[in-house]
């Protein structure tokens, strides 16, 4: 099964004053942590599906991917500043220290927080909501582990759940989406 690293969380949140949405995942992938940014593993659904979220072409460098964010309102970080993990098996982690959010909910006091999946969503509850007045709401994850869902139900369900809070008060509301 492999051995225990600790990790330590190296990708800055990505957000500024307009952001909307906060999109928390658990912690990156082996892959990710490899690539350097969030959601790296090539077969992750994640650029896919939010850039049909707002209608733009999927980001492909890392700058283009932090552009994109910016752009769409969408503000990205994990749940976990450090913790123990076996590769990237979620079921492993232990020793978690989490993320201080309200770096960005102080600036966004308005933002909506959604995790990216079940773990992301059992640790928020756990580690961040006890100190936070934000619950969050948990979409289904991108990540290959979940087959049960393909890209085009994901985008929906995303759609559906992220639309209100990313689209309010804009001048293009995307209402035929």
């Amino acid at each position: 099964m492999g051995e225990y690293t600790h990790i330590i969380h190296s990708f800055e949140p990505v957000f500024n004053k307009n952001s909307r949405v906060l999109i928390l995942g658990s912690l990156p992938s082996v892959k990710s942590r490899e690539y350097g940014f969030y959601y790296g593993h090539p077969r992750n659904r994640f650029w896919k599906v939010t850039a049909a979220l707002v209608g733009k072409p999927v980001p492909v460098t890392i700058e283009e991917k932090k552009a994109f964010l910016l752009d769409s309102h969408i503000a990205v970080w994990d749940v976990i500043a450090e913790c123990d993990i076996i590769g990237s098996s979620d079921a492993s982690i232990k020793n978690v220290r989490a993320a201080d959010i309200s770096v960005i909910t102080y600036l966004c006091p308005d933002i909506a927080v959604f995790t990216n999946g079940g773990t992301a969503s059992s640790l928020y509850d756990r580690h961040i909501l006890p100190n936070s007045d934000r619950p969050a709401v948990r979409l289904p994850s991108t990540s290959p582990a979940n087959a049960a869902w393909n890209t085009e139900r994901l985008t929906e369900e995303w759609k559906r759940l992220i639309s209100p809070y990313l689209f309010q008060n804009t001048e293009n509301n995307f209402t035929n989406m």
